[in-house]
């Protein structure tokens, strides 16, 4: 195996831990609840490897692409769903993180079939609501309603960060639709 397949075999392994995480997290022995808890830490590692192994070698593929957004976005929605499902966080917050998420997925798709243009790269607002995200998210499993405040908190920093990205992400597709524009009059 090649140095160049190890960011997409990464983000491949970490949209696997989904399911096993669910499974671990809703396990009713406190042994395997822990478990939960190692994997989503374990999936928060392999996203940092797989961009930084990415970006060293300068090996971004178009399946990683799309494979290490998916495996973030589902491994996040996951743990917040389950940690709402556990009354810990409030719904609100997973109803906008699933909300943005889905406008920038349908952006990124429309960017990309309509402008025939990449889908713009993770900018600093989203990496860093990622990372407050993991810790509010570590937070509330770790320490539960102990936590609550601290993780509000961060959740709501993340959720501005997360607002922030989506703002920056559509400013980006303005402007690559209104040159996809000016091309096709130039063409005329």
């Amino acid at each position: 195996m090649s140095i160049k397949h190890v960011p997409n075999i990464l983000s491949g392994f970490r949209i696997l831990l989904v399911p096993v995480f669910i499974f671990a997290y809703f396990a009713d022995q406190d042994e395997i609840k822990g478990i939960a808890v190692v994997i989503f830490a374990l999936a928060a590692v392999t996203d940092f490897l797989d961009g930084a192994i990415a970006r060293k070698y300068d090996i971004i593929s178009n399946l990683g692409k799309v494979l290490d957004p998916l495996g973030d976005k589902m491994m996040m929605v996951s743990a917040m769903v389950c940690i709402t499902i556990d009354g810990i966080l409030p719904a609100w917050a997973v109803s906008i993180v699933v909300a943005k998420e889905l406008l920038m997925g349908i952006g990124g798709v429309v960017i990309h079939r309509r402008a025939k243009a990449e889908i713009p790269p993770s900018n600093i607002f989203g990496k860093t609501a990622t990372v407050v995200s993991i810790v509010a998210c570590l937070s509330l499993m770790l320490f539960r309603s102990r936590a609550q405040g601290f993780a509000a908190i961060l959740m709501s920093v993340a959720i501005g960060l997360m607002f922030g990205a989506l703002a920056s992400y559509i400013h980006t597709f303005s402007l690559v639709m209104k040159e996809q524009k000016n091309a096709n009059n130039t063409e005329k």
